[in-house]
């Protein structure tokens, strides 16, 4: 295969030349050689692939919100070639026959790549340094403040136990379960605006201060995920030999100004969407090269649960298929360069995660390419979406940059909106589980 006059974003610079492919490697950069297929990419540019580092396919035990073929084909409809998905399942993601379950639900129905997080649990909490090993597997997650589903490990004591357990680096969603227990009073029946108000900044804040100590103590690495306050990210940025982050489009969109009175429940997610004084916070740290990723965070629920009075609706949004799109209309309103993005969304999961031949396109990597046109401009519409849960907080909204196709491994999984044959997803391999064959 040869990917002809499309703009390609290298390593080293944004050239027009020639990507080749062979036995789904990326086998030469520029030159004039022959190829069984061409693939005309005038006008577009092709980036790597897209990971996205944070999603939750709800599948086993919630699969009327979305599943692991629905949620995958959401991503590579909006361009995205891998994901990381998340524990919090029913039964949970805490156990080596959990992780043999999803691999083999996905053999064959996802249609990206993909790996699995394992939940920290108080039964598994010295047992992590053989789970984050599996295969397939993209580490622990620890949760300490309780979101949808039932794995928590909310004191210092367990947590310490969980990061004594193993080398690789450890996703935290950090809330303070104790503040959060002792703000419930705050939550206003049936205003999703009081949402931020009970899940406050200093509820963030204090998990991360917490965490960042114990990991200091331990000498382990942590990763924390969907951070939403500068004073966070200031305080990451103090520890970046130990901690590394993640922001998410929506913290980085929305704001609750509007959010809140525009969307309803539909608006509300762990944490949660804060100011736009907030916002524009996020974006400074953006601007001073701190966050090393974008993650969607998808976490979908259906309308009628999503309807229910707040605080009775849950908690979650989906974004995988939006994430891209998102991004790219940051991009071409001057808020980032696209270089910057590459980084947040391929180089840096490949950084921090030791994925093997992903996250950039040099010859010798896998032929993973997601391929954009960045000025068209389009608007997000229901029909669109492919995710169970039916709905997006951002359908309706004007975008300049579109997703044009998805290429994995040399296969051509997408391409202006249409699907291949068949699903061919496999999962990542990291460089801390796997050995050369």
């Amino acid at each position: 295969m040869a990917l002809k006059n499309g703009t390609v974003v290298l390593p080293d610079g944004t050239v027009q030349t020639t990507v080749y492919v062979r036995d789904g490697l990326i086998s030469a950069l520029g030159g004039d050689a022959p190829a069984a297929r061409v693939i005309d990419c005038t006008g577009l540019t092709i980036l790597p692939g897209v990971i996205d580092t944070q999603v939750h396919f709800r599948e086993p035990g919630a699969e009327e919100n979305e599943n692991l073929e629905s949620g995958s084909r959401s991503a590579v409809l909006g361009g995205v070639t891998g994901v990381f998905e998340m524990p919090n399942t029913k039964p949970t993601t805490s156990t080596p026959e959990a992780v043999a379950d999803k691999l083999a639900r996905a053999r064959d129905r996802m249609w990206c790549e993909h790996a699995f997080y394992v939940g920290a649990t108080s039964d598994n909490a010295d047992d992590c340094g053989t789970l984050e090993k599996l295969p397939g597997t993209a580490g622990i997650k620890v949760f300490m403040g309780s979101s949808t589903g039932n794995l928590l490990v909310s004191e210092d004591a367990m947590l310490e136990r969980v990061l004594q357990s193993g080398q690789r680096r450890v996703a935290i969603h950090a809330e303070d379960e104790a503040r959060l227990k002792a703000r419930l009073g705050e939550r206003v029946e049936g205003d999703a605006g009081s949402h931020p108000v009970w899940r406050d900044d200093e509820t963030a804040l204090r998990a991360t201060r917490r965490v960042l100590a114990l990991a200091r103590k331990t000498g382990r690495r942590v990763h924390i995920l969907h951070v939403t306050t500068p004073a966070e990210l200031e305080l990451i940025a103090q520890h970046r030999d130990i901690a590394s982050c993640e922001l998410t489009p929506q913290h980085l969109t929305l704001c609750a100004e509007d959010a809140y009175p525009r969307l309803g429940t539909l608006a509300q997610m762990n944490p949660p969407i804060r100011s736009r004084a907030h916002r524009e916070g996020l974006w400074h740290w953006v601007s001073q090269g701190l966050p090393d990723v974008i993650g969607s965070d998808h976490a979908p629920h259906g309308l009628e649960a999503k309807g229910r009075p707040y605080p009775a609706s849950p908690s979650g949004m989906p974004g995988v298929q939006t994430l891209l799109p998102l991004m790219l209309d940051h991009v071409a309103h001057h808020r980032m360069t696209l270089r910057r993005l590459v980084d947040l969304t391929s180089a840096g999961a490949q950084r921090l995660f030791g994925l093997v031949r992903k996250g950039r396109i040099a010859v010798g990597y896998d032929a993973d390419f997601t391929v954009v046109d960045l000025k068209a401009r389009w608007t997000i519409e229901e029909n669109w979406l492919a995710s169970r849960c039916g709905w997006s907080p951002f359908t309706g909204q004007s975008i300049t940059g579109r997703p044009v196709g998805t290429i994995i491994r040399g296969h051509q999984v997408m391409w202006e909106g249409t699907l291949a044959d068949k699903a061919i997803g496999q999962p990542f391999r990291f460089d801390s589980t796997d050995r050369p064959a």
